[in-house]
């Protein structure tokens, strides 16, 4: 992708708007003017919008069809280059995901039918591409599952090395996954995996392509690609009411924030959805910063088995996101991400539990009110990312019909 198609001008703090940086290098420890010792803010990319057709953006030709001069036309983050970062590294088909109606006014964004089953995958496409940008030697993610696949598939499609810190109690479908794309895996105490991660990036020169910083920043250019959630559910359905977001560092909240407010600037509409948080109650970090009135919280992990959005800190992303949105900071139990989850899996969705956050925190609100429009729920990736996946087995049968008889009569069927 060639770098003049993005329409990227530098990074501006997000701890303060006055401050802004050129657009290389990306930093990847946020605001080097704002932060503390205590908080760190992060960094947003701008743009000259002035510059952006929104018409041709936006159009409502299906993005898989075809050009008229006979060449396929743009799919993916492609279609949305000028609007987010040079887009170098080659991509794998990510984005495009469908909206599915759960029912009448409900919407799920389904993100596990990116190239690894996740949202993490519009992310990585713009940090390999930061990677490949400075010219870096390979990548380096500390992650408990969906990111560091996602890196480490996004670096090999690169021709990148790629190092993945992840937690003692990595599911193994989970290391499987990041094995097979050459990842070098290294599960280490949870608490050890950001100040590895450091070093590694200090010592061998590899980009970081998830957080540095005491409370979230992570990289500047990350949430940039999440955006195109947002810009997908415009070209499907307009404004929504409300967007239910599973939430842990807050990145994708945020992203999908921006994204509306985009279309806003663009004059494409004239307001942004509500956008919910929606957390896990064993850590909850944003809904504690927002309640307390801070810029990041840090808190007490409780057992859950919603690892991918367990988080013992927040970043002031989220916290932006909720506040300019009039959204909420929804907390949830792993009885409702439960609940959720087989709803989602009875209308034929397999989704890992945190994924389910997004219906559940719907689910807490009571009935919707769709008097301004439908609501949407993200799901950001597979059940195959569960713990336990693989663990059950299910009874063997014998062949003759009675005892098939007794097993469907017990699931309900008769006849």
């Amino acid at each position: 992708m060639p770098t003049e198609d993005s329409l990227a001008t530098g990074q501006r703090s997000l701890g303060d708007p006055a401050l802004d940086y050129p657009l290389w290098p990306p930093l990847t420890a946020g605001c080097p003017r704002t932060g503390t010792k205590d908080v760190s803010y992060p960094v947003e990319v701008d743009y000259a919008y002035e510059k952006a057709d929104p018409a041709a953006l936006f159009d409502t030709a299906p993005p898989n069809s075809a050009q008229t001069n006979g060449t396929p036309a743009r799919r993916g983050l492609e279609r949305w280059a000028p609007l987010l970062p040079p887009l170098l590294a080659p991509g794998l088909g990510e984005g495009s995901t469908p909206l599915v109606e759960l029912e009448p006014g409900v919407y799920v964004k389904d993100e596990s039918r990116n190239p690894t089953w996740s949202h993490k995958d519009r992310l990585n496409r713009c940090t390999t591409s930061a990677a490949v940008g400075v010219g870096a030697p390979g990548i380096a993610v500390a992650s408990s599952g969906n990111h560091g696949a996602s890196a480490a598939a996004y670096a090999a499609r690169a021709g990148l090395p790629c190092v993945v810190f992840t937690g003692p109690d990595l599911p193994p479908n989970v290391d499987a996954f990041l094995n097979a794309y050459g990842a070098v895996v290294l599960p280490v105490p949870w608490e050890a995996r950001w100040p590895l991660l450091r070093q590694t990036v200090e010592r061998l020169g590899l980009h970081p392509v998830s957080n540095l910083t005491t409370t979230h920043t992570g990289h500047a250019y990350g949430p940039e690609g999440y955006k195109t959630v947002a810009y997908e559910i415009f070209r499907d359905v307009g404004v929504p009411s409300a967007v239910f977001v599973p939430t842990g560092y807050g990145e994708l909240l945020f992203g999908v924030w921006k994204g509306f407010a985009e279309l806003r600037r663009l004059g494409l509409t004239d307001r942004v959805p509500r956008v919910h948080s929606c957390e896990t109650a064993a850590s909850g970090p944003l809904a504690r910063a927002i309640a307390e009135g801070l810029p990041a919280a840090h808190v007490t992990v409780g057992p859950s088995a919603a690892y991918s959005i367990t988080s013992p800190v927040s970043g002031y992303r989220g916290v932006l996101a909720v506040r300019a949105s009039g959204g909420r900071a929804l907390t949830l139990d792993d009885a409702q991400l439960t609940s959720a989850q087989r709803d989602l899996a009875r209308a034929g969705l397999w989704t890992e539990l945190s994924s389910a956050a997004g219906l559940a925190g719907l689910r807490s609100l009571g009935a919707p009110d769709l008097s301004e429009g439908p609501v949407v729920c993200v799901s950001t990736s597979s059940g195959f990312k569960d713990l336990g996946v693989g663990t059950h087995r299910t009874e063997p049968v014998a062949p003759d019909w009675d005892a098939v008889g007794r097993r469907l009569r017990a699931a309900g069927l008769t006849g």
